[in-house]
């Protein structure tokens, strides 16, 4: 029988490796101290965008690329995609930042008033032009979630809080941020959110509104339901949500459609992503131990990319192209 390999973290990047593993044969054991995943983690209060030409705006070229992999491997492992794509929109004096916006991606095609309102009949006369990204999708990170941790429940694989004293075998640390013990580059980005319930909207895609200080963007969770954000401050700070990035938030939701003025809100959530200084990830090994970290603000995105670099390293001995301090 094979030696078990650990993972570290039941985090979106650690039930990310845990099953890829288990798919492809090996002993897995998952360890976390806060047990399956819930409010504790970064990944609960994610968007879900699976988006990668929509991030290329900012992000580097890996992220785009690495991105595409994701629908299909969160399809294959049992989480639902929705495949409507994603929209652009400005409100009239922001225009110029839809321009921009489209210079920087690709993948994208100009929508008039007249499409706009075909795919988002709610949206109907409230924009002039819109960037449409049709290859684009989003999924529902609590239920995508769940789905890994009862995939590997099925195979033999529990979410024990409890660690070892002594481990045998490899060693993946996906701690997120709690691994800065380990990785002192490692810093927290600060992300706040909401879940709005407003019955009277319906949009079927992540609608993004852009601004020069505080673009926002408002994911469909199904049944009126919505997740509304997010910011993005440097800080490791995880404790409270401010009360201006809260009125910014549902400032920007009420611009995009006055409906959202009479929204109610169902959650506020605020944790912090971990980032490496450039804001893309790492694959690091010492030892027997593998670090698999910094998803920033990408976890659902390139969570599926890392666990398969990362398994592929154990299994084959390639040097994943996000791999630093391969030898330190």
């Amino acid at each position: 029988m094979s030696v078990p390999i650990t993972v570290l973290g039941a985090g979106v990047a650690g039930l990310c490796v845990a099953t890829e593993l288990s798919a492809r044969g090996h002993a897995v054991r998952v360890h976390d101290p806060n047990g399956i995943p819930g409010p504790h983690a970064c990944s609960w209060w994610a968007g879900g965008m699976l988006a990668p030409f929509c991030e290329g705006e900012t992000a580097p070229e890996p992220v785009v690329r690495l991105g595409q992999e994701s629908a299909a491997w969160w399809r294959q492992h049992g989480a639902q995609v929705i495949s409507d794509g994603s929209m652009v929109v400005a409100l009239g004096r922001d225009r110029g930042e839809l321009d921009r916006f489209a210079r920087r991606t690709t993948s994208h095609q100009w929508l008039d008033v007249d499409q706009i309102a075909a795919l988002e009949p709610d949206l109907a006369g409230r924009f002039s032009r819109a960037l449409y990204f049709a290859d684009e999708g989003h999924l529902t990170p609590r239920a995508a979630l769940a789905a890994l941790t009862d995939h590997l429940g099925t195979r033999g694989v529990p979410i024990t809080r409890d660690r070892p004293a002594q481990t045998t075998g490899p060693t993946i640390d996906c701690r997120g941020l709690t691994a800065r013990d380990a990785l002192p580059d490692l810093r927290g980005v600060k992300g706040e959110m909401l879940v709005l319930r407003c019955p009277e909207i319906t949009l079927r895609r992540p609608i993004r509104l852009l601004h020069p200080r505080i673009p926002i963007y408002l994911v469909p969770r199904g049944d009126g339901h919505y997740m509304l954000g997010a910011t993005q401050i440097e800080t490791a700070e995880r404790a409270r949500a401010s009360v201006r990035s809260v009125l910014e938030l549902l400032s920007a939701a009420y611009a995009l459609h006055p409906a959202f003025g009479e929204a109610e809100i169902v959650e506020i959530g605020v944790d912090a992503r971990p980032a490496f200084p450039d804001n893309l990830p790492r694959i690091r090994r010492r030892g027997d131990t593998i670090y698999v970290n910094g998803l920033f603000r990408h976890g659902f995105l390139l969570a599926p990319a890392l666990a398969r670099m990362t398994v592929d390293h154990i299994e084959y001995g390639i040097i994943p192209e996000v791999m630093h301090d391969a030898h330190s």
